[in-house]
């Protein structure tokens, strides 16, 4: 059997760094990991190829050499999804879907799409595949219980070109604990939060590094910190001494909640272990609006303050941030700017909120009969698919202010700054200077130093930097190239 992997594109994101990504040399941020590991739990006799549209055109050849066409995908993707849906008809080619955009809504390909294997395959997809020996397939496979993930397996790296890639990513569990009312995690990855074990963590690290890789790794947990007492007593020690003898390859970030500011020991294993960054969903300085979807481990807190500590320890915080509830009120724009400019949180994804299907949210929109539209996928492209509270217009223009504000040259250096005096790193870190750095290095004087409207507020913070935290000078001109990407980013969405 011959089955041709699709990861579909993205459009231009928040996160997909599409203007910083040609500073050094990389065509996309992510490798897709679920494929990747979907691959490996294929029989070792079918020959399989996977196209990562954000790298390659999807072309004939590829498409006539298959027998089944597997996608995954997120809602954000669906336009590209479409796309790969009309050129596998015209080969009359059958497609197998599954990942997010259809575990919450296969009923909108049904005419589409021949077999949808939803939830975690390592549930659904043995069935279909002994269906198939049977010759007896099913239009659609449901999982019955979340799988143990100790026994998924590691990755198919060797179908992709690493060097593609600005960074690798790996995932130690699944599931997160809260149960915030916009998120769809619940859904699909459940409460109980499923570990994978040390060792098994580590031959995933090894298989990276064994293929040459050296540099960023994602840690793509629903959140990271939701098992402290094994993370402390097995994983973190683990890598952290896997790192010490392999001199420090890697550098890790991953997703954490606001209650990580509560565990010193914690943040210091992390540190320990090659963490540098993490994200936090921070959603709102409005404490009612947190109460309202359910975000309780944001409440009762200083959040300012949990961030600094973060901060302190040597953790750089990526905050998500959210408009839009409910409890919002007129003043919740203006608060956002301040918060934000406060926190030293370079990195601000501030999004509209969005009804993603089958939620908690969704559904009571839906019993309220305020949805008027599936999502997005993308919370920062100004669209919001239902009814808010407050005037739509006013929301909207609102949001795009707050955009305005936060992603202009002056208020993005200015809260650089702010970062780089909190930030306090417990290690030196292992910067691996390398052509594509140096040439982002060059890259970044032409363009960020010459060419473009931020030039003046850059060469203000290089000599800053230079001065005054010399250390920190790679991460500074990193910083200011993602800084470029998210004006531009911005500006596309604004206009």
């Amino acid at each position: 059997m011959k089955i041709l992997l699709l990861w579909p594109k993205f459009p231009n994101t928040f996160w997909g760094f599409k203007y910083a990504l040609p500073f050094i040399g990389k065509k996309t941020a992510f490798p897709p990991l679920g494929l990747l590991t979907v691959a490996a739990l294929l029989p070792s006799e079918c020959d399989k190829k996977l196209v990562d549209l954000n790298i390659q055109k999807l072309n004939g050849k590829d498409l006539y050499w298959a027998d089944f066409i597997f996608i995954s995908a997120m809602i954000i993707q669906k336009d590209s999804v479409n796309e790969i849906i009309k050129q596998a008809k015209k080969f009359q080619k059958k497609i197998v879907a599954g990942g997010p955009l259809f575990t919450t809504g296969y009923e909108e390909f049904l005419k589409d799409i021949d077999h949808f294997v939803l939830g975690e395959a390592e549930v659904t997809l043995p069935s279909f595949l002994e269906d198939f020996k049977k010759g007896n397939l099913k239009k659609i496979y449901k999982p019955k219980k979340f799988p143990d993930i100790r026994q998924t397996p590691i990755p198919l790296w060797e179908l992709i070109d690493m060097k593609k890639y600005a960074s690798m990513n790996i995932q130690s569990s699944r599931g997160c604990p809260f149960n915030c009312e916009f998120c769809d995690i619940v859904l699909l990855n459940g409460r109980v939060q499923r570990a994978k074990d040390g060792e098994q963590i580590l031959k995933e690290l090894d298989a990276l590094y064994n293929r040459g890789w050296r540099g960023s790794v994602f840690f793509v947990d629903d959140n990271f910190i939701g098992n402290k007492i094994k993370l402390k007593e097995e994983i973190l020690p683990a890598i952290s001494k896997w790192m010490e003898e392999k001199k420090y390859p890697f550098d890790f970030n991953t997703q954490a909640s606001i209650n990580l500011a509560d565990d010193r020991e914690l943040m210091e294993l992390m540190v320990k272990a090659g963490f540098n960054t993490v994200f936090i969903g921070v959603e709102s300085p409005n404490e009612e609006s947190l109460k309202e979807c359910g975000k309780f481990q944001n409440i009762n807190r200083n959040l300012l303050d949990s961030i600094r500590i973060v901060q302190n320890h040597g953790l750089q915080v990526q905050g998500g941030f959210i408009i839009g509830f409910d409890k919002d009120t007129p003043s919740i724009f203006d608060r956002m700017i301040l918060f934000i400019q406060k926190s030293g949180i370079v990195t601000a994804m501030v999004g509209l909120l969005q009804a993603p299907p089958k939620t908690r949210l969704w559904e009571r929109l839906k019993r309220e009969k305020r949805l008027i539209s599936q999502p997005t996928g993308s919370n920062t492209d100004c669209t919001i698919n239902f009814v808010p509270k407050m005037n739509s217009r006013f929301l909207i223009s609102g949001y795009k202010r707050v955009m305005s504000h936060i992603y202009s040259p002056k208020n993005y250096y200015q809260r650089l700054i702010t970062f780089l005096k909190e930030y306090k790193p417990k290690k030196k870190r292992n910067y691996r200077l390398d052509f594509n750095h140096l040439f982002a290095f060059l890259k970044s004087i032409w363009i960020l130093g010459i060419k473009e409207k931020e030039r003046l507020y850059y060469w203000k913070l290089f000599f800053w930097a230079l001065f005054r935290k010399p250390k920190l000078f790679p991460l500074v001109i990193d910083m200011a190239i993602k800084g470029f990407h998210f004006r531009k980013i911005s500006e596309e969405y604004l206009s």
